[in-house]
């Protein structure tokens, strides 16, 4: 899985960087095909900014944003929403079979 981090404002230090990273190599852990996961950390008039977009395999890309006063939360919420989408994408496409009887047909008795 490739990482991109892009950092839009020199005041954002290396240390947040890396958290960044961090936080997007555990995405893997929720589901392994996850191509290319690429973080913007940006910083606002209010606060600062972190979209993360998730590049999926054979799909759209997923993507959240979230602004924060401390970036360092702004990443935390970011990854949490972002996890969201991929269990619930992950949910509906490995869940599609089993579901038991249609009770439209009529059973074969």
């Amino acid at each position: 899985m490739q990482i991109e981090v892009t950092l839009r404002d020199d005041s954002i230090g290396e240390d947040m960087k890396r958290r960044a990273e961090e936080k997007a190599q555990r995405l893997l852990k929720f589901y392994d095909k996850i191509q290319s996961v690429r973080v913007i950390l940006d910083k606002t008039g209010e606060g600062y900014s972190c979209e993360m977009i998730a590049d999926l395999e054979r799909m759209h890309d997923l993507v959240a944003e979230t602004t924060d006063r401390n970036l360092q939360a702004a990443i935390d919420q970011t990854f949490t929403r972002l996890e969201r989408q991929i269990v619930e994408y992950k949910d509906r496409t490995r869940h599609h079979k089993g579901r038991g009887p249609n009770p439209h047909q009529p059973s074969r008795v």
